[in-house]
Protein backbone atom coordinates (compact mmCIF):
# COMPACT_ATOMS: atom_id res chain seq x y z
CA UNK A 1 0.00 0.00 0.00
CA UNK A 2 1.26 3.58 -0.84
CA UNK A 3 1.70 5.57 1.95
CA UNK A 4 -0.03 8.87 1.54
CA UNK A 5 0.23 12.13 3.94
CA UNK A 6 -2.76 13.33 5.35
CA UNK A 7 -4.04 16.76 4.52
CA UNK A 8 -5.56 18.22 7.81
CA UNK A 9 -6.86 21.27 8.36
CA UNK A 10 -5.05 21.63 11.55
CA UNK A 11 -1.14 20.80 11.37
CA UNK A 12 -1.10 17.06 12.33
CA UNK A 13 2.85 16.99 13.28
CA UNK A 14 1.61 16.92 17.02
CA UNK A 15 -1.03 15.95 19.66
CA UNK A 16 -3.69 12.82 19.75
CA UNK A 17 -4.28 14.40 16.30
CA UNK A 18 -0.39 13.86 14.52
CA UNK A 19 -0.15 10.62 16.65
CA UNK A 20 -3.00 8.76 14.74
CA UNK A 21 -2.33 10.25 11.36
CA UNK A 22 1.24 8.48 11.83
CA UNK A 23 -0.33 5.34 13.21
CA UNK A 24 -2.58 5.38 10.02
CA UNK A 25 -0.20 6.27 7.72
CA UNK A 26 2.36 3.65 8.46
CA UNK A 27 -0.43 0.86 9.40
CA UNK A 28 -2.81 1.57 7.70
CA UNK A 29 -6.01 0.00 9.07
CA UNK A 30 -4.42 -2.05 11.84
CA UNK A 31 -2.76 1.33 12.63
CA UNK A 32 -6.14 2.67 13.42
CA UNK A 33 -7.18 -0.76 15.72
CA UNK A 34 -4.09 0.13 17.19
CA UNK A 35 -5.16 3.79 18.10
CA UNK A 36 -8.34 2.84 19.62
CA UNK A 37 -7.22 -0.02 21.28
CA UNK A 38 -5.18 2.45 22.99
CA UNK A 39 -8.06 4.63 23.64
CA UNK A 40 -10.02 2.61 25.88
CA UNK A 41 -7.22 1.83 27.83
CA UNK A 42 -6.29 5.05 28.43
CA UNK A 43 -9.70 7.34 27.99
CA UNK A 44 -7.83 10.37 28.34
CA UNK A 45 -7.05 9.56 24.36
CA UNK A 46 -10.23 10.55 22.92
CA UNK A 47 -12.08 8.88 20.30
CA UNK A 48 -13.50 11.86 18.89
CA UNK A 49 -10.59 12.74 17.14
CA UNK A 50 -9.07 9.59 16.36
CA UNK A 51 -12.69 8.03 14.78
CA UNK A 52 -13.33 10.94 12.34
CA UNK A 53 -9.62 11.03 11.55
CA UNK A 54 -9.76 7.33 10.72
CA UNK A 55 -12.92 8.18 8.32
CA UNK A 56 -11.06 11.02 6.68
CA UNK A 57 -8.17 8.87 6.08
CA UNK A 58 -10.77 6.54 4.40
CA UNK A 59 -12.11 9.49 2.07
CA UNK A 60 -8.59 9.71 0.92
CA UNK A 61 -8.09 6.55 0.13
CA UNK A 62 -5.49 6.01 3.28
CA UNK A 63 -7.52 2.80 3.92
CA UNK A 64 -10.86 1.29 2.42
CA UNK A 65 -14.00 2.71 4.36
CA UNK A 66 -14.49 -1.26 5.51
CA UNK A 67 -11.41 -1.36 6.96
CA UNK A 68 -12.03 0.99 8.83
CA UNK A 69 -14.48 0.17 10.52
CA UNK A 70 -12.97 -3.45 11.07
CA UNK A 71 -9.71 -2.40 12.56
CA UNK A 72 -11.39 0.24 14.77
CA UNK A 73 -13.95 -2.58 16.27
CA UNK A 74 -11.34 -5.23 16.75
CA UNK A 75 -9.31 -2.32 18.45
CA UNK A 76 -12.38 -1.40 20.59
CA UNK A 77 -12.82 -5.38 21.37
CA UNK A 78 -9.44 -6.01 21.89
CA UNK A 79 -9.21 -3.16 24.78
CA UNK A 80 -12.34 -3.85 26.36
CA UNK A 81 -11.22 -7.56 27.15
CA UNK A 82 -8.11 -6.22 28.76
CA UNK A 83 -9.89 -3.88 31.01
CA UNK A 84 -12.62 -7.29 31.49
CA UNK A 85 -9.89 -9.38 32.73
CA UNK A 86 -8.64 -6.21 35.25
CA UNK A 87 -11.36 -6.51 36.27
CA UNK A 88 -11.43 -10.13 36.96
CA UNK A 89 -8.34 -10.40 38.15
CA UNK A 90 -8.93 -7.81 40.86
CA UNK A 91 -12.08 -9.82 41.77
CA UNK A 92 -14.96 -9.16 44.16
CA UNK A 93 -13.27 -9.72 47.08
CA UNK A 94 -10.98 -7.22 46.70
CA UNK A 95 -13.54 -4.65 45.42
CA UNK A 96 -15.33 -5.17 48.90
CA UNK A 97 -12.53 -5.32 51.09
CA UNK A 98 -11.65 -1.50 49.40
CA UNK A 99 -14.71 -0.39 49.68
CA UNK A 100 -14.96 -1.05 53.11
CA UNK A 101 -12.08 1.19 53.56
CA UNK A 102 -13.58 4.15 51.80
CA UNK A 103 -15.46 6.49 54.03
CA UNK A 104 -18.84 7.37 53.64
CA UNK A 105 -19.91 4.30 51.27
CA UNK A 106 -21.90 1.09 53.13
CA UNK A 107 -21.30 -2.53 52.06
CA UNK A 108 -25.04 -2.17 51.19
CA UNK A 109 -24.35 0.05 48.27
CA UNK A 110 -21.94 -2.07 46.73
CA UNK A 111 -24.72 -4.79 46.65
CA UNK A 112 -27.22 -3.11 45.87
CA UNK A 113 -24.89 -2.36 42.77
CA UNK A 114 -24.10 -5.50 41.88
CA UNK A 115 -27.65 -6.59 41.81
CA UNK A 116 -28.47 -3.85 39.61
CA UNK A 117 -25.84 -4.90 37.57
CA UNK A 118 -26.61 -8.75 37.52
CA UNK A 119 -30.13 -7.73 36.06
CA UNK A 120 -28.74 -4.88 33.70
CA UNK A 121 -25.62 -5.66 32.64
CA UNK A 122 -26.54 -6.83 29.32
CA UNK A 123 -28.01 -3.54 28.27
CA UNK A 124 -25.34 -1.86 30.22
CA UNK A 125 -22.41 -2.74 28.41
CA UNK A 126 -23.88 -3.17 24.80
CA UNK A 127 -25.51 1.10 25.74
CA UNK A 128 -22.19 1.84 27.54
CA UNK A 129 -19.97 1.39 24.47
CA UNK A 130 -22.00 4.73 23.49
CA UNK A 131 -21.45 6.79 26.09
CA UNK A 132 -18.22 9.07 26.43
CA UNK A 133 -16.03 7.77 29.45
CA UNK A 134 -18.28 4.95 30.21
CA UNK A 135 -17.10 3.20 27.12
CA UNK A 136 -13.92 2.17 29.14
CA UNK A 137 -15.42 1.85 32.61
CA UNK A 138 -18.02 -0.52 31.82
CA UNK A 139 -15.38 -3.56 30.68
CA UNK A 140 -14.35 -3.62 34.63
CA UNK A 141 -17.45 -3.97 36.54
CA UNK A 142 -18.41 -6.90 33.59
CA UNK A 143 -14.87 -8.26 34.55
CA UNK A 144 -15.10 -8.24 38.71
CA UNK A 145 -18.47 -9.56 38.21
CA UNK A 146 -17.58 -12.24 35.69
CA UNK A 147 -19.83 -11.99 33.11
CA UNK A 148 -19.95 -14.57 30.49
CA UNK A 149 -16.91 -13.58 28.12
CA UNK A 150 -18.75 -14.65 24.91
CA UNK A 151 -21.13 -12.45 26.08
CA UNK A 152 -19.14 -9.83 26.58
CA UNK A 153 -17.31 -9.64 23.63
CA UNK A 154 -20.40 -9.67 21.64
CA UNK A 155 -21.94 -7.16 23.47
CA UNK A 156 -19.01 -5.01 23.23
CA UNK A 157 -18.44 -5.57 19.64
CA UNK A 158 -22.21 -4.53 18.66
CA UNK A 159 -21.86 -1.55 20.53
CA UNK A 160 -18.90 -0.79 19.40
CA UNK A 161 -19.78 -1.24 15.92
CA UNK A 162 -22.18 1.20 16.54
CA UNK A 163 -20.48 3.93 18.23
CA UNK A 164 -17.20 3.74 15.84
CA UNK A 165 -19.51 3.87 12.84
CA UNK A 166 -21.30 7.12 13.25
CA UNK A 167 -17.98 8.67 14.42
CA UNK A 168 -16.16 6.78 11.16
CA UNK A 169 -19.43 7.57 8.70
CA UNK A 170 -19.16 11.99 9.68
CA UNK A 171 -15.23 12.03 9.36
CA UNK A 172 -15.76 9.99 5.65
CA UNK A 173 -18.39 12.52 4.85
CA UNK A 174 -17.15 15.86 6.13
CA UNK A 175 -14.00 15.78 4.56
CA UNK A 176 -11.28 18.25 5.99
CA UNK A 177 -14.09 19.71 8.33
CA UNK A 178 -13.82 16.01 10.57
CA UNK A 179 -12.63 17.89 13.51
CA UNK A 180 -15.91 19.12 13.80
CA UNK A 181 -17.04 15.89 15.35
CA UNK A 182 -14.18 16.37 18.02
CA UNK A 183 -16.34 19.59 18.78
CA UNK A 184 -19.84 18.01 19.33
CA UNK A 185 -19.08 14.77 20.74
CA UNK A 186 -16.43 16.85 22.96
CA UNK A 187 -19.70 18.60 24.52
CA UNK A 188 -21.10 15.46 25.07
CA UNK A 189 -18.23 13.89 26.73
CA UNK A 190 -18.47 17.44 29.01
CA UNK A 191 -22.30 17.11 29.92
CA UNK A 192 -21.57 13.34 30.68
CA UNK A 193 -18.35 14.18 33.32
CA UNK A 194 -20.45 16.84 34.76
CA UNK A 195 -23.84 14.92 35.60
CA UNK A 196 -21.59 12.09 36.67
CA UNK A 197 -19.61 14.85 39.29
CA UNK A 198 -22.97 15.94 40.15
CA UNK A 199 -23.91 12.48 41.40
CA UNK A 200 -20.66 12.10 43.34
CA UNK A 201 -21.43 15.60 44.78
CA UNK A 202 -25.54 14.30 45.85
CA UNK A 203 -24.24 11.15 46.83
CA UNK A 204 -21.35 12.21 49.01
CA UNK A 205 -23.69 15.04 50.44
CA UNK A 206 -26.76 12.37 51.56
CA UNK A 207 -23.87 10.38 53.26
CA UNK A 208 -22.15 12.63 55.24
CA UNK A 209 -26.27 14.00 56.36
CA UNK A 210 -27.33 10.73 57.25
CA UNK A 211 -24.09 10.10 59.04
CA UNK A 212 -25.21 11.68 63.35
CA UNK A 213 -28.60 9.57 62.46
CA UNK A 214 -26.33 6.12 61.45
CA UNK A 215 -24.38 6.68 64.83
CA UNK A 216 -27.12 7.70 67.05
CA UNK A 217 -29.10 4.26 66.13
CA UNK A 218 -25.48 2.31 66.40
CA UNK A 219 -25.56 3.94 69.85
CA UNK A 220 -28.92 2.68 70.96
CA UNK A 221 -28.37 -0.75 69.22
CA UNK A 222 -25.23 -1.06 71.32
Amino acid sequence: MDLVTLGLPQEPAGGVAGWAADLVDTMGGPGAGLAIALENLFPPLPSEVILPLTGFAAGQGVISLASALFWTTLGSVVGAVVLYWIGMLFGRDRMHAVWARLPLVRSSDLERTERWFAKHGTKAVLLGRMVPIFRSLISVPAGVERMSLPLFVTLTAVGSLLWNSVLVMAGYWLGDRWDLVETYVGVLSKAVLVLVLAAVIVYVSLRWRSRPRERAQHRRSS
